[in-house]
Order: structure tokens, then C-alpha cells, then sequence
């Protein structure tokens, strides 16, 4: 693998957490991601269920992951079926996990072929009163697309219609919010990868240069430095494609005078970073540019301060946007007066600043979490204010990544710069 061995302690304590969970005389099932299709006989590259990977640490097709806590043979209290090789397959495709590996990955001793799952499931089964199946219940989930756990949920209610069912999601999303300080670490090295690919970048920004050849540099640090890829699409948005929130196409030709928009972060070992920085691309901003960008940044400043535990997003998301609104109005953008007399629940400051200012980042970008619950040391959110005028072509969004604490939030991308006068320094010819 790219990516240096994980302790297998986190998966252990991981999944001590969530069967410690569960209801009596119950069995939880989790499977692997597919391998997607494209078409004739392409696939696409092999991205594994996180929650496979929070368990178990396995990264490979066709695994299933089965705990029951209650099991009359402690053996099947937590096993790990993988997908048996051959000597074709080892031609074909490479080789697979030994049960050996996996165990040792894994810390779980019982392994089984993939094969031998519905001989041994039924065994567990028919000793539960309950089965937890798993679905994305993610609020921005697009679950068009049936995954294995969409397939297998209807299989096993097809073949078990009597036992009772739960939702194994809930468990997650409380669980997988908290970062350990194995957790904490990956991140912060994708962090820190995703700074070398930023400083990178900088001195490859000029006028004529085109949006996905700094997207190509990007790619090149992150793999270089053992990121399996980008964590997300990369957003190399150059002048009025800043103002396109999820701009993904980067196939313009960036113009003197532009900004350019850049959200990117690397994966390391299933760990996400999220990084927005927005630079000149003539390498000196503007005065009115500077304005907007400084103003970014003091909100930002403010916003991480409030990173603490006991806060909430509710209250935390209306706390920025009121810092956002005197932003605004010193920019000339909205009226004070009108803001007097703005109707609360559609405040005007959503008119150049349309998102939140935060989400919670792990496995997942868009990480696992509980929208109303007070913020936790352990947790680790993304702080990106942004303000896009559409009329003057000027989008400017700074995003870092912040982990909670007892003694405050920790800026996990202290070390990327992010002050105008440095960012102009080290685009200097």
C-alpha cells in the first residue's frame, strides 16, 4: 500500500465502541465499496466503504465485516470474511489479502473466505433478535447508485423477515464525529501534504496558465508524497468560476488580473484534508481584491476562535454570519439599513456568502456527525468563509482545518500561508 500501516488499536477500539452499542442478541453486517463499472469491461479505481475501513482497517473488495457481541462461540463475536485468490487472480490482478494479513491489519482473528459468509451468517442470525444494517444517511447523501449495503439489506430482509431491524448509521455518526490521536495524526499528514502541493503551486500560477495545469501540479505532490489521490474533485476556479461554488471543469485559461480559487486536500490513508486558498493569478492582489481577501480572513480568524467545545453549529453558523454582515457592509455591499429591516430567517448576507462555514472532516470529507450536538474535543472541523460578488468577478473563499480541544481549537494547517503579503511574497518572480 502507499500509505504507511495504521495501528490496528484504532480499529480494535473502534469496533469495542460500536458493538459496546449495540442492543442484546444482536448482529451488525458492514460490506466493502464496489468496484464501480464504466463501460465494456472498464472499472473504475477501487474506493472502500469508510466505515470498512473505521472497523477493520481492510481495503479490499468483497469484504464483509460481521460483529456480534453476544455470540455463543466467542470465535464469531467479530469476523472478517475476504475474497479468496487464485493463481488467476494473481495473474490478473495482483494478489489479494492472506487471512493472515487481514488479521494482522485488522486485529480481528476470525477470517473466513467471502464464500463462506450466508453458512456462517445464518448460524448468527438465528441466535440474534436483531440485525443492524448499514445505509448512508448522510443529509447530503446521493444514494441513486445501489451500493452492497443497499443489495445485502434487501437480501436479508428477504431471507430473515422476522428478526427486528436497526440502523447501524446513528452508532456512526456519534462515533466516527470524535477523532482519535491516531485518527488526529493521519489527518494532520494529509494536512501536511496538502501544504506541499499549495507551496508547489504557487510558483507554477501565472497569467496564461491554465486551470488544470495547476490541478496536474496539485496531483503530482499528492502522489508523490504517498496520498493515494486528491480527497475530493479539486476546484481550480479562476476569475467568475470562483463564484461557482462546486466548479469542477478547470478548463479555463487564467487571464492578468484574475483570482484564482483553489479548494483541494489530499487522502492519506482514507483521511481526508480540505484546503481553500485564493491568490492573485498576476501574483499582486489588487486594492479592492485585498479588501475582499482581508476581509475572508478576518471572519475566518474570528470563526476558528469559536471552534470550542460546548458551541453548537446552529449557533455557531448565526455568530459568523453576523461577523459576515459588518464584513459586507464596510465592502459596500449591503446597506445597513436594509440589513435593519432584512427578515432574520433569509439574512442578506446569504446574498454573497451562500454556505456554512464548517463541516466535520475525516474519513469522509463531508465527515459523519450529529448537526445538534455540541462540539467535542476530538473533533475536527473544516472553517471556510467565502464572499462571491458575481457583478465584479471576484470569488474569495480560505479554508483551514481545525481540531477541537479542552484548550482551544488547533489549526491543523497553521503552517500554509494564508496572509495576502506572504502569498505575494512567494509568487515573487
Amino acid at each position: 500500500m502507499r500509505y504507511a500501516p495504521i495501528d490496528r488499536e484504532l480499529f480494535i477500539r473502534n469496533r469495542a465502541a460500536f458493538s459496546g452499542s449495540l442492543k442484546p442478541r444482536s448482529v451488525a453486517v458492514f460490506n466493502a465499496g464496489d468496484v464501480a463499472p464504466k463501460s465494456a469491461d472498464g472499472v473504475r479505481r477501487f474506493i472502500q466503504q469508510t466505515d470498512m475501513i473505521y472497523l477493520s482497517g481492510i481495503d479490499q473488495e468483497e469484504s464483509i465485516l460481521v460483529l456480534c457481541p453476544d455470540a455463543a462461540e466467542k470465535k464469531h463475536r467479530e469476523v472478517l470474511f475476504i475474497r479468496e485468490t487464485s493463481e488467476k487472480i494473481a495473474t490478473w490482478e495482483g494478489p489479494k489479502y492472506t487471512q493472515e494479513e487481514a488479521r494482522r491489519i485488522s486485529g480481528i482473528r476470525t477470517i473466513y473466505w467471502t464464500s463462506q459468509f450466508e453458512g456462517v451468517f445464518r448460524g448468527l442470525a438465528l441466535e440474534s433478535d436483531c440485525i443492524y444494517l448499514n445505509t448512508n444517511e448522510h443529509p447530503r447523501a446521493d444514494v441513486t447508485v445501489e451500493t452492497r449495503d443497499g443489495r445485502f439489506l434487501k437480501w436479508c430482509k428477504a431471507a430473515y423477515p422476522l428478526h427486528r431491524y436497526e440502523r447501524s448509521a446513528p452508532i456512526l455518526h456519534r462515533l466516527r464525529a470524535v477523532k482519535s490521536p491516531i485518527e488526529t495524526e493521519l489527518i494532520q499528514r494529509a494536512c501536511d501534504i496538502t501544504e506541499k502541493a499549495f507551496r508547489r503551486v504557487l510558483g507554477a500560477i501565472r497569467p496564461g496558465v491554465w486551470e488544470f495545469e495547476v490541478e496536474a501540479e496539485i496531483c503530482h505532490e499528492f502522489l508523490k508524497n504517498r496520498a493515494r489521490w486528491p480527497a475530493y474533485e479539486p476546484i481550480i476556479a479562476s476569475g467568475p468560476n470562483a463564484c461557482i461554488l462546486h466548479y469542477v471543469k478547470n478548463d479555463r485559461q487564467m487571464a492578468d488580473g484574475d483570482l484564482v480559487l483553489m479548494d483541494f486536500g489530499a487522502e492519506y490513508a482514507h483521511y481526508a484534508a480540505d484546503l481553500t486558498r485564493t491568490v492573485p493569478v498576476n501574483g499582486r492582489f489588487s486594492p479592492r481584491q485585498r479588501a475582499v481577501y482581508d476581509a475572508v480572513l478576518r471572519v475566518q480568524r474570528a470563526a476558528i476562535q469559536m471552534l470550542r467545545p460546548g458551541n453548537s453549529l446552529k449557533t455557531y453558523h448565526k455568530a459568523v454570519g453576523a461577523i459576515m454582515e459588518r464584513e459586507l457592509i464596510h465592502l459596500g455591499l449591503l446597506d445597513p439599513e436594509e440589513v435593519k429591516r432584512q427578515d432574520e430567517h433569509a439574512p442578506l448576507y446569504r446574498t454573497y456568502f451562500m454556505h456554512g462555514t464548517s463541516h466535520h472532516l475525516g474519513l469522509d470529507v463531508h465527515d459523519y456527525g450529529i448537526a445538534s450536538r455540541a462540539f467535542e474535543p476530538g473533533m475536527v472541523f473544516t472553517c471556510e468563509p467565502g464572499i462571491y460578488i458575481r457583478e465584479e468577478g471576484i470569488g474569495v473563499r480560505i479554508e483551514n482545518d481545525v481540531l477541537i480541544t479542552d484548550t482551544g481549537p488547533v489549526d491543523l494547517m497553521a503552517n500554509i500561508p494564508i496572509e495576502a503579503e506572504e502569498i505575494e511574497f512567494l509568487m515573487a518572480p
